[in-house]
């Protein structure tokens, strides 16, 4: 049952809100995970240093656990999340601020301590925007919201890992802060000037609030939902894994790889995101996720039909084209879904808890792959990516909720 804020008309607005915060969330980080990693190779810092940047995503695999309280705690004059969104946010420019004052070089233990900072406060204004996102948008519009999440995430990583570092050269590091420090400053001015309705978010339960971790997968339906988001995004996960890797070893140079993977497939997946959502609005739940399984099994199997034959400009593009169209649909997808199961009692809680179990499949094919792939080949391991693909297909449609269950619609509503 939909909530009379979800029921009323969102302005341009919200939706632009929305996309601005999901994109800063990702403006910084997308630059050190990338950008930052080049230039501090490029100025000969040690291989074991750039390592530690990449753990950086383990406050995306964590975060749930400290959701409840984003779920719990606020100041009720400022809004529920938007007291949280003013806190990261804030935090996330003063981050990048002070990041820009020390030199990579010299100073790599106080810029690394302003990254940890930063992911932390990414993750956190990720949880509120999620638990946001859950209360304003109605069932009609959740398509959409994650199709703008998918597509913003894209963008941002697009900005940061990629036009910032073109710039670099003629800003240098100090200059590339404070770009993307303003960027993540338009986003702070959004939320101030937005006004939040009131959520029937929980904050009087008598329960231990982490009870919640266990609680949500009694809930009718979200056992065989958890083996769906265990096994769905794996195969996509190995794919990526191996694309870059599979293309270096052909011989490409690194800068078509770059704009291949970071500029035409970040526009392919946005692309599809857009459309999946605009699907997921006029089509059932079932249908579209039938249809981006058998997407997304069609995009592993070109890559490896690429695998079989010479790397030529022709087959990688259409190979890697049908597989990030596959890969945008199936996030939009799959958040979309989570969004559907989160209670209004506990949104951010229930829809980061589902999302960290999903990244924590996606980083362990990821990881596992690469190292399968180096004891096998490549072509065994995309031949597993489909097999998996194939299965969750099979176990979507096992799990698939009936559209309008008395179970599943009551137990969003009461939060159970």
């Amino acid at each position: 049952m939909e909530t009379s804020v979800q029921k009323k008309r969102k302005p341009l607005s919200t939706w632009l809100l929305l996309a601005s915060l999901y994109m800063t969330q990702y403006l910084g980080l997308g630059f050190f995970w990338i950008a930052l990693v080049t230039i501090m190779r490029q100025q000969g810092i040690a291989l074991e240093k750039l390592g530690i940047i990449y753990s950086l995503t383990l406050f995306w695999v964590v975060k749930f656990l400290w959701a409840p309280l984003v779920d719990r705690f606020s100041i009720k004059r400022l809004g529920h999340y938007r007291t949280w969104l003013l806190f990261t946010q804030t935090g996330m420019v003063a981050c990048l601020v002070l990041i820009g004052f020390f030199d990579i070089t010299t100073q790599f233990s106080a810029v690394f301590a302003g990254c940890v900072g930063l992911a932390f406060l990414s993750a956190t204004q990720d949880i509120a925007v999620d638990g946001l996102s859950c209360c304003l948008l109605s069932k009609k519009e959740r398509g959409m919201g994650n199709a703008i999440q998918a597509a913003g995430g894209m963008v941002g990583n697009m900005l940061g890992g990629g036009a910032v570092i073109m710039a670099y050269p003629f800003l240098g590091w100090s200059g590339c802060m404070g770009i993307l420090a303003a960027g993540t400053l338009l986003s702070l001015v959004q939320v101030i000037c937005f006004r939040e309705p009131s959520h029937p978010v929980e904050s009087t339960d008598n329960k231990p609030f982490l009870n919640r971790f266990h609680s949500f997968w009694l809930v009718p339906g979200h056992k065989q939902w958890l083996m769906v988001i265990l096994i769905f995004p794996v195969g996509n996960a190995l794919g990526f894994a191996l694309i870059t890797p599979i293309l270096v070893d052909a011989g490409w140079p690194m800068a078509r790889i770059g704009m291949l993977v970071n500029m035409l497939g970040a526009t392919l997946s946005v692309l599809a995101a857009l459309l999946t959502g605009r699907l997921l609005r006029h089509q059932t739940r079932f249908a579209v996720t039938t249809g981006t399984a058998a997407a997304q099994i069609l995009g592993l199997f070109a890559l490896v039909w690429l695998l079989t034959g010479p790397c030529t400009t022709l087959r990688v593009y259409g190979a890697a084209g049908l597989y990030f169209l596959s890969r945008g649909a199936l996030f939009a997808l799959i958040n979309t879904l989570m969004m559907d199961r989160a209670s209004l009692k506990s949104p951010a809680t229930d829809f980061t808890l589902q999302y960290s179990v999903s990244s924590f499949a996606m980083l362990l094919a990821a990881i596992s792959g690469a190292a399968l792939a180096g004891r096998t080949s490549y072509l065994a391991v995309m031949s597993g990516a489909c097999a998996i693909a194939c299965l969750a297909m099979a176990v979507s449609i096992y799990a698939a909720p009936p559209e309008s269950g008395k179970n599943f619609s009551t137990a969003r509503k009461e939060g159970i």
